[in-house]
């Protein structure tokens, strides 16, 4: 797995300058607050001039000031607390800015997964579903709601999905005894990463089951653990995380699986559509 940026400074510590040193000193103690500074601003708060730290992050091997911020901000998303990320939230967002600032965002982290998503590894992860003798869906705490999203269209393509979250009956490893070879593991997490969605995955790995990560990125815990990641930008505001743009990547993976899901689909849906009719499932407009 990637190194995080604290690891990088240490490594790098012996061949800093002064200037460079008394902002390594600052990013060490003060993380939370670089990862929202603009350049000019780490350099006022550190004492040295804006070139020097757009050098120091080159460096480090960024590309540029915003390679490093970005770096700064994926790393804090793991580390702070609740409480953290409210105060945090509150020196970055003003309140009378929240909707235009949350949407922008939103937005934001759409259009930067559709550039950095591996378009070779999405059709893998095609691939691994679709072959797979059972699929099985793993999302706890907050990415419950992108698992049960997920398997609720999958338990309409498939006969052999099931979701595992923490509104499943029994515990993770009782909902997953019967994962084995030929089986495929979806897990998927998000800062702040659940452990229980961890040690599933190491326990997929174990008894040889294909494992598809959808988490925010390289440096995730689950992206070393899967046999194909897919990654998905995920913001931090406040206390949540945004998951608007994993959402669309789901999406996405729903709309490819389908157009190769066993069976005819236009044949499963005109008999759904005819059940849903006869026993009332939806509102008549």
């Amino acid at each position: 797995m990637e190194r995080d940026i604290l690891a990088v400074i240490e490594a790098e510590s012996a061949t800093f300058s002064k200037g460079q040193r008394r902002i390594a000193d600052y990013i060490n103690e003060n993380y939370d607050k670089a990862a929202f500074m603009t350049a000019s601003k780490l350099a006022r708060s550190t004492r040295v001039s804006e070139s020097t730290v757009v050098r120091f992050a080159a460096q480090l091997g960024y590309d540029g000031y915003p390679g490093m911020r970005s770096a700064l901000h994926d790393m804090i998303r793991s580390k702070l607390t609740s409480v953290q990320r409210i105060k945090v939230a509150k020196d970055i967002i003003d309140s009378s800015d929240i909707l235009p600032h949350v949407l922008s965002s939103d937005i934001e982290q759409i259009r930067l997964t559709m550039e950095e998503t591996d378009q070779g590894d999405f059709r893998r992860a095609v691939d691994a579903i679709v072959g797979a003798r059972n699929i099985y869906i793993l999302g706890l705490r907050s990415s419950s709601v992108l698992a049960n999203f997920l398997g609720f269209y999958f338990n309409l393509l498939f006969t052999n999905s099931r979701i595992v979250n923490d509104n499943s009956s029994g515990e993770v490893f009782e909902r997953m005894i019967g994962l084995s070879e030929g089986d495929a593991l979806i897990a998927i997490s998000f800062p702040r990463y659940s452990r229980r969605t961890i040690r599933a995955m190491q326990y997929a790995r174990d008894v040889g089951a294909k494992i598809i990560a959808i988490t925010d990125n390289r440096l995730s815990p689950l992206f070393e653990l899967a046999d194909i990641p897919l990654c998905a930008r995920s913001d931090m505001f406040s206390f949540l995380d945004t998951l608007v743009a994993p959402l669309s990547l789901i999406n996405a993976l729903i709309v490819a699986v389908s157009e190769r899901a066993p069976g005819d689909l236009y044949e499963r849906f005109e008999r759904l559509e005819s059940i849903w009719d006869e026993y009332g499932v939806y509102e008549q407009a």
